[in-house]
């Protein structure tokens, strides 16, 4: 069904620039039509990085509220609707209050060129001004200097994990993508720093020396293990036990530990054992309890959206942690991707890929090359029509497999439509 809120989008979609040029000019020509809402927010936690923003921010969200604050979240892209993105003070966005929030900004714009993300940005930051909170939690959608969240004085922020990605727009090297992610820092604000290559984690170290913004770097100022079953977070204040978290994998591990140093900082760390438990961070090893795709075969189901070499190698970690069972993947993948790169960590695991394109996605790879970028990776592949065809498939013919759909997060969120 068609909502206001879909043909608000709708229309915005058509004002994009010809050429997407990285730039804040737009964002702030609006802000400033608007009466700068991104100077009445309640304090920003600002959060950049190749991998783990979201995960990160879905713990640092529960530990907030489990330490009884109140949460803005705005976070990017969304899976099943637009409507996930932004939660004002805890809650979903409802679809009137998205609508007319939407259609002030489009009016406030005056059908200037703007980009999807950049009038859809500036939406939320206007509906988290209006709306009393303890925090507000904002998610960099690409890069970070030049993002459309960093118009923001933040009061903390994090830098997750930085590999190679979107090297069109943030360079080819990772010192290049680390200057990018590293623009988040603010002169004399603290920020979390996750586990970082050398590279990385020397570019972020000169950013933050030239700013005086003190830096918590893990493996230097805070240390997370997994330990007989337990999360263990060690920093200057002391040791603290806690449950593994509820997302799967070691990469989760270490998003917990930033999570809970950022709770440290902001003197919240009651609420640690609820950013454990009580997280829930769609597409990443989601397991598909219910929906037509279960209907079809009785396999075990599994979902995830990582889409690059450093989200292939957390996924078989993850993988492995799991009750042994024949590995079939079913793959879309975007043509904007390291589709080589992202299987080659899952070749030992799988038995077989089969390959399908995106429904609706320009830029997705066809089914037949991403069936060759299996093959060049070592994994058996075939083509399939579309995902329910390869469940019936696999199901015919590997009855006991564990089936896990990958590859993207914009068809991670095609599942999740049929899914509920």
């Amino acid at each position: 069904m068609t909502t206001g809120s879909d043909l608000v989008l709708d229309r915005l979609m058509r004002l994009h620039p010809k050429v997407i040029d990285l730039v804040l000019d737009r964002v702030h020509r609006l802000l400033d039509a608007l009466d700068h809402p991104e100077t009445r927010l309640p304090p920003v936690i600002h959060i950049a990085g190749t991998n783990g923003k979201g995960s990160t921010l879905a713990m640092l969200r529960a530990g907030l509220e489990g330490a009884d604050d109140i949460c803005h979240a705005y976070t990017s892209p969304h899976l099943a609707r637009f409507h996930e993105r932004i939660r004002i003070a805890g809650d979903l966005i409802p679809e009137t209050a998205l609508a007319d929030l939407l259609a002030e900004c489009e009016a406030a714009n005056e059908g200037a060129p703007i980009t999807y993300f950049e009038i859809t940005t500036v939406a939320a930051l206007l509906a988290f001004a209006r709306t009393p909170a303890d925090w507000t939690l904002l998610e960099v959608g690409l890069g970070g200097r030049l993002d459309a969240t960093n118009v923001v004085n933040p009061a903390l922020t994090v830098i997750t994990p930085i590999s190679m990605d979107h090297e069109g727009f943030l360079g080819d090297t990772i010192e290049k993508i680390a200057a990018e992610k590293a623009g988040i820092l603010k002169p004399g604000i603290p920020c979390i720093v996750g586990p970082q290559d050398d590279a990385a984690l020397e570019i972020i170290e000169y950013r933050a020396a030239r700013l005086n913004a003190p830096l918590q770097v893990h493996g230097q100022h805070w240390h997370v293990t997994e330990e007989d079953g337990h999360l263990l977070f060690q920093d200057e204040t002391g040791l603290m036990d806690l449950p593994l978290p509820r997302l799967i994998g070691a990469h989760q591990v270490a998003n917990a530990g930033m999570a809970v140093a950022a709770l440290r900082m902001l003197d919240r760390a009651t609420g640690a054992e609820a950013a454990m438990t009580d997280a829930v961070w769609p597409a990443r090893m989601q397991r598909l309890t219910s929906g037509p795709l279960v209907d079809a075969a009785p396999a075990d189901i599994w979902l995830d959206g990582g889409h690059n070499p450093a989200a292939g190698a957390a996924l078989a970690e993850a993988l492995t942690r799991l009750p042994p069972r024949p590995l079939h993947l079913i793959c879309g993948m975007l043509n904007t991707k390291d589709a080589v790169g992202y299987m080659r960590p899952l070749a030992p695991l799988a038995a077989h890929l089969h390959a399908v394109s995106i429904p609706g996605e320009v830029n997705t790879l066809t089914a037949a090359q991403t069936a060759a970028a299996a093959r060049t990776a070592g994994i058996p592949a075939s083509e399939a029509h579309d995902p329910t065809n390869a469940v019936a498939a696999i199901a015919r013919t590997a009855p006991d497999a564990r089936i896990l759909i990958c590859g993207s997060l914009y068809l991670a969120g095609r599942i999740l439509r049929d899914h509920g």
